[in-house]
């Protein structure tokens, strides 16, 4: 009885010839699965994730910042995930088109005062635009680089951003767009406004002095009211004809700096970058991602 029931548990223990070939190809097939579609099943739900998150951010970027109105300081004050959002590189214009459109860009803010700078496209080896003015310059390239200092740099940079935008609209601007000379400027702009403040002082200062003869000359008018009400149309009318003298001297204090920015301006010359070596960085960049 003992071997005869030790002889199944034996037979049961021997592993059938079939069964262990079967075993074999499942444990082949499953190390020959590539680890890549493992990979990418996992990594699917992570793209997703991302893609959403990043329109997220882009609706705030578009609800938080005007890019009507898009200026240095909301540059400044975007930071580089909110950057790299808003404006996709794979959409960004450049080359020659770019070029373009930033010299149609700036030409309307300088028409409009915005900036205050000449502009000027140049091919010297390599096309560009520069702006410049007595307060620094900015050349913009072909890439969309820009280079320069001071605030006409400040100034290009969000300009240069904007027209890379396909999206963007340029602005319109007459057929006269550049800085005007030194002698075209004139005075007195405001002087309409400045004419009507004059005669609303004149007649409260006449009111006043009316009212004040009134209560000296006529014994019947010996109320405190009379004096009293005088002196405050006396009081507005020297205001008045004060406000009025300050506008002009303002004006004419503007007028004489914005000649003297413009005379300025006639003695700066044009910068010119060195595009040689920019060529040479370039070559050389491009040949090592070549060997790589």
């Amino acid at each position: 009885m003992t071997e005869s029931s030790e002889e199944p548990n034996a037979v049961d223990r021997r592993a059938d010839p079939a069964d262990t070939d079967d075993a074999a190809d499942a444990a082949e097939s499953a190390s020959d699965t590539p680890p890549s579609a493992s990979r990418t099943a996992t990594d699917a739900p992570d793209s997703e994730s991302e893609s959403d998150d990043l329109e997220a951010l882009r609706r705030e970027v578009e609800e938080t910042y005007d890019f009507d109105d898009f200026g240095p300081a909301d540059m400044a004050e975007m930071s580089l995930e909110e950057w790299e959002a808003a404006f996709d590189p794979g959409t960004w214009i450049v080359g020659e088109e770019l070029l373009d459109r930033v010299e149609h860009e700036l030409t309307a803010r300088v028409a409009i005062r915005e900036i205050f700078a000449v502009v000027e496209r140049v091919s010297d080896g390599q096309d560009y635009v520069v702006a410049y003015s007595d307060e620094g310059y900015a050349v913009v390239y072909a890439d969309g680089s820009v280079e320069g200092e001071g605030t006409v740099l400040r100034d290009v940079k969000p300009t240069v951003a904007l027209c890379s935008m396909e999206s963007y609209d340029l602005m319109e601007f007459p057929a006269d767009a550049s800085l005007p000379e030194p002698e075209d400027i004139v005075e007195g702009s405001g002087e309409f406004g400045n004419l009507m403040l004059q005669v609303v002082a004149g007649a409260q200062i006449v009111v006043g002095l009316g009212l004040l003869i009134a209560w000296i000359a006529l014994p019947s008018l010996s109320t405190v009211v009379a004096p009293i009400a005088a002196l405050g149309f006396l009081v507005i009318g020297f205001f008045l004809f004060l406000v009025v003298a300050n506008a002009r001297l303002s004006d004419r204090f503007r007028t004489e700096e914005f000649r003297n920015r413009l005379r300025a301006l006639d003695a700066v010359d044009a910068p010119r970058p060195d595009v040689s070596d920019r060529e040479s960085t370039a070559g050389g960049t491009a040949d090592e991602e070549a060997d790589t």
